[in-house]
């Protein structure tokens, strides 16, 4: 197939949902297909994982621009290119796109809906808006958990026939041998490890909540690492540490490489992530398959990722958070029954298999738009 994809999610440093339009890319081009990126500006990295891929790079950074390139450049090369189906791999779908190509949606979550404080303004808009378009406009909806496809089939009922779960894969992340992670970020005793944008949506008010009400020993003898580049709405985090007086436990790393995030993965005692609301959940699987325990929310996606690799809190409770991160730190047996369980339940995601099942959609979004 030849397979046109909105590649905005490319542009910058890798999160979650870059790595998982990346990683799709990579293997849809290994497996024959023919992948056409539009960008509105050039990415910040050449993508060499993506060489097999046909880049077409506009000129229209920043937001605003970014909107207008998306409702005409990129409509414009599509058809040009003569594609025979359109990818919006997060969110979005052009609005003029030649109503003669098939198309293709995946939602990632609806943390508009369910999670809308933990937004900015700006963002919450878009998605309120033009999420709801795509998925009426899409011939197929993808999306990456059984948690977000519940989410979307209430909100709107009539598409529940187009959507089909896909679930991410795991990128395997390797070390270099090089790396001082540990060293630079005085890491020198055991850790529990957030990894993840620093926002409100991470519920790390909670957690560092929960963790200073540890018992002056447990803290002692357990850091909490946290790995992830700044986001928005908590201001300079190292003011909540000094407030609750952490700063001895407390190791704030900022963004973090590959290689460096697989040193902390592997040497983490477990994962520390009691989100508020998550549509999929990278750093669940990621620790798993280093071997690290999860601790993770009841809610939406996460108790289903997780599987039998982690312990549920709910996150809105700061005793139940404390109470688990108690229990992981001292519980020897608790804690290696879930880290044998950590590497089985990663193995269930697999990017070879996630591509195929999405290539099916997308040839079934081709059948559906034959006249």
């Amino acid at each position: 197939m030849k397979i046109g994809i909105d590649a905005r999610n490319l542009i910058h440093n890798l999160t979650g949902i870059g790595r998982y339009v990346l990683e799709m890319c990579r293997e849809l081009a290994d497996t024959g297909n023919e992948i056409f990126l539009y960008f509105p500006e050039k990415p910040i990295s050449d993508l060499p994982s993506l060489s097999k891929a046909t880049f077409r790079i506009s000129s229209h950074a920043g937001s605003l621009r970014r909107m207008v390139w998306a409702q005409t450049t990129l409509p414009q090369q599509a058809v040009r290119d003569q594609i025979d189906v359109f990818w919006g791999p997060a969110h979005r779908l052009p609005f003029n796109l030649d109503p003669h190509i098939p198309r293709v949606v995946t939602i990632h979550d609806l943390v508009w809906r369910h999670a809308a404080s933990t937004m900015r303004v700006r963002g919450w808009l878009a998605d309120r808006f033009l999420m709801r378009s795509a998925i009426f406009s899409s011939d197929v909806i993808v999306a990456v958990s059984r948690s977000t496809a519940d989410d979307v089939r209430t909100l709107y009922p009539s598409v529940s026939d187009k959507l089909r779960v896909v679930y991410p894969g795991l990128t395997r992340l390797e070390e270099n041998g090089a790396s001082s992670v540990l060293a630079d970020n005085g890491i020198d005793r055991d850790y529990a490890l957030f990894v993840g944008t620093l926002e409100p949506r991470k519920n790390l008010r909670n957690l560092l909540e929960a963790y200073a009400s540890l018992s002056e020993p447990v803290r002692k003898d357990l850091l909490l690492v946290i790995a992830g580049g700044q986001g928005w709405g908590l201001g300079d985090l190292r003011s909540h540490v000094v407030r609750l007086k952490l700063e001895p436990n407390i190791r704030l790393t900022g963004y973090v490489t590959d290689s460096d995030l697989a040193v902390l993965y592997r040497r983490a005692k477990f994962l520390a992530m009691p989100s508020l609301y998550e549509g999929f959940g990278f750093p669940i699987i990621e620790a798993n398959a280093a071997g690290a325990p999860a601790l993770t929310s009841k809610v939406s996606s996460m108790p289903e990722v997780a599987g039998e690799a982690a312990l549920l809190v709910d996150p809105t409770d700061i005793q139940d958070i404390s109470t688990a991160l108690e229990s992981l730190a001292l519980d020897k047996m608790l804690r290696s029954r879930l880290a044998r369980n950590a590497p089985l339940n990663a193995l269930r995601f697999n990017w070879g298999k996630s591509a195929l099942e999405l290539a099916a959609s997308f040839e079934s979004a081709i059948a559906a738009r034959k006249p």
